[in-house]
């Protein structure tokens, strides 16, 4: 056999890794999936559409700003409490001490903690308008939370002017214990004040999710309960319950629209109508 190259001896050529051939200028971050439906969208066609899958017209979660700047009117947001920081009374340390996780968290979104209150207009009404935050900490509602819930309220009886609160929250934060609690008691007696002494209403607003101590308290007693489509309304979790009660949940339980069917909720919204929806809600309660 005459000499020549030895094709099956060779080692086949080895193939460019993917990563050496990308674009080192390319973000990573262009594409977005619906965790309802898994269609993948670019990112900033999403934000054109308010973070609402065009596909399924699932609402997916945004941020304080975000929520703010599609409910009040242009530049008419002013923020006031935003310096009232938290504490760590019980030294709690669970994977993390307490101390840590916050200020990690507070580096990260350049806020002390997970509300955003102030005054504003919708449609020209003025307000007292809030909401949450659920990047810090899933939006649990500690000591901070529930006085800066309190004084929203009470600058809207002082203003005779009416409350909305934005609500997105995983409930009350365990790290702060009885402290975070009693802000439970605490929200719930400052709205007794804004509807008996100034006879202003209260829209509460519910998103995807609310649950816990901030479902059990403040988010539940709106003259008017709005909620977006397919929210997670509730205290305790499914499992939670199938397990204490022995029994299997009907389907949908838990949802904005579950909650509507049985009255426990005046309307659902899509986000791009919140705007107007609250306005009009406004005008027929007086304001």
């Amino acid at each position: 056999m005459p000499d020549g190259p030895r094709w099956f001896e060779q080692a086949p050529p080895q193939p460019t890794p993917l990563r050496s051939r990308a674009r080192p200028d390319l973000p990573d971050d262009l594409w977005i999936k619906c965790p309802e439906c898994g269609t993948v969208h670019y990112k900033d066609d999403l934000a054109r559409v308010l973070q609402v899958c065009p596909q399924c017209k699932h609402h997916l979660k945004i941020g304080s700003r975000e929520r703010l700047d599609l409910v009040v009117d242009p530049d008419s947001f002013v923020e006031l409490d935003g310096q009232i920081a938290p504490m760590d009374p019980l030294g709690f340390v669970d994977s993390k001490p307490y101390h840590e996780r916050l200020a990690s968290t507070q580096r990260k979104l350049g806020r002390k903690d997970a509300y955003i209150g102030g005054r504003a207009t919708i449609e020209g009404i003025p307000v007292q308008i809030g909401t949450f935050e659920f990047a810090f900490l899933g939006g649990s509602m500690g000591s901070v939370v529930g006085e800066a819930i309190t004084r929203q309220l009470e600058r809207a009886i002082e203003a005779r002017e009416a409350a909305v609160i934005i609500s997105a929250s995983g409930g009350a934060r365990m790290q702060e214990g009885v402290l975070s609690l009693m802000q439970m008691a605490k929200t719930c007696g400052a709205l007794a004040r804004l509807r008996d002494d100034a006879k202003k209403p209260y829209i509460s607003v519910l998103t995807h999710p609310t649950t816990g101590g901030v479902a059990a308290s403040f988010a539940m007693l709106g003259d008017v309960i709005l909620a977006e489509p397919n929210a997670l309304i509730g205290f305790a979790g499914p499992r939670v319950i199938e397990q204490t009660i022995g029994q299997s949940l009907p389907p949908g339980f838990q949802t904005s629209e579950y909650l509507l069917a049985h009255g426990l909720v005046d309307r659902i919204v899509q986000r791009k109508d919140l705007r107007s929806e609250i306005a009009n809600c406004l005008r027929l309660l007086g304001e």
